[in-house]
């Protein structure tokens, strides 16, 4: 070098910014590349459908329902002694003789006799000295009061000869309804709080 000067190198100082804080990104899912190709038209010759043969169902047989059949009626008709009045009622049977409730007068055996003419010594009655008999008064089991079928009640409307059977399912007794006693602790007496009377 000329002059024998020297070059001295500078040291220049250079003030350095703080590093920023750089926050890890949580690293992307790498992108495969398809690379594409041009797309090819494939015809493909599709094959007729084949229809399954057709299963011949064996003809079903209707299924009929058995039902139970309904036990006939029950004659509930009562008989009444022709010598002593006594009144056979199926609805009552006699558990004391062997004849369960519910047992028609037509059933009992040949050899039933009425319980009471055998008691007070007339004779065996049979069932030949009975006669259909239908009641015609019946008894409110609370207070008493009869209902006559001839009398009917004819202050309420019912005609007589009105039989009991016949009477309105709202029927109550008329007795009953009236005493407000009565009333309050029982309420009203309908048909079914009637019974039927012998004579």
């Amino acid at each position: 070098m000329k002059g024998g000067a020297k070059k001295t190198a500078k040291t220049v100082a250079v003030a350095k910014k703080p590093a920023a804080r750089v926050t890890k990104k949580p690293a992307a899912a790498k992108k495969t590349l398809v690379k594409k190709s041009p797309a090819k038209t494939v015809v493909v010759k599709k094959k007729p459908a084949v229809k399954p043969a057709k299963k011949v169902a064996a003809k079903k047989t209707p299924v009929v329902k058995k039902t139970a059949k309904k036990p006939a009626a029950k004659d509930m008709t009562r008989y009444r002694c022709k010598l002593c009045g006594y009144i056979y009622s199926p609805m009552r049977g006699e558990p004391h003789n062997g004849i369960p409730e519910g047992t028609p007068f037509d059933e009992l055996p040949e050899s039933y006799v009425c319980p009471v003419c055998g008691q007070q010594g007339k004779g065996r009655i049979g069932k030949w000295g009975f006669d259909e008999w239908r009641p015609t008064r019946y008894l409110c089991s609370l207070c008493n009061y009869v209902y006559d079928e001839k009398r009917g009640e004819p202050h309420r409307g019912i005609r007589p000869g009105t039989k009991f059977d016949d009477l309105p399912d709202d029927y109550s007794c008329p007795v009953c309804a009236i005493d407000p006693k009565i009333r309050v602790r029982f309420g009203k007496v309908f048909k079914h709080g009637f019974e039927p009377l012998n004579y």
